[in-house]
């Protein structure tokens, strides 16, 4: 794979470039720190089938369960989680959206949508399109890996 491209780097250099890239583009969202943080947790609850616990959170973002205790106590705080007994094991407690979670994670997700268009707004629609498309599928394959390792 060193196939020269458009951009004059060989085929082995983009695929190095792909994880800093990553790490750019979480540096670089336009939301605080306190509004990415939310977003992360709102997002792995709502996301998750089943009972979610601070455990589950802390495991999904890969940190510890301190921090994600802290994180979701802040979520709670601003009134877009709830702390409920677990339906299965009255022993836990679980996490649920309010409708206030819900709707901060759709103006999120309408930021993320601008931020999006914006970035590609010098793009062919079907590049942009096609990008979308595959940015999707490499979260959802990305989701399914992690939940296939964690069995």
């Amino acid at each position: 794979m060193t196939n020269g491209n458009a951009d004059g780097r060989d085929d082995e250099a983009v695929l190095n470039a792909v994880g800093p890239a990553f790490s750019r583009l979480r540096r670089r969202t336009p939301s605080s720190g306190k509004d990415l943080s939310r977003n992360l947790v709102l997002n792995v609850v709502a996301e998750r089938t089943g009972e979610t616990t601070v455990g589950a959170v802390a495991e999904e973002l890969g940190t510890d369960q301190s921090v994600a205790s802290r994180m979701v106590s802040d979520c709670i705080q601003q009134g877009y989680l709830l702390r409920e007994a677990s339906q299965q094991d009255g022993r836990r407690t679980v996490l649920r959206l309010t409708p206030d979670g819900d709707a901060l994670r759709d103006r999120f997700a309408t930021e993320q949508r601008r931020s999006f268009e914006r970035i590609t707004r010098d793009w062919p629609g079907e590049e942009r399109l096609r990008f979308a498309r595959l940015l999707v599928t490499y979260a959802e394959d990305a989701a399914s890996l992690r939940k296939q390792e964690r069995s």
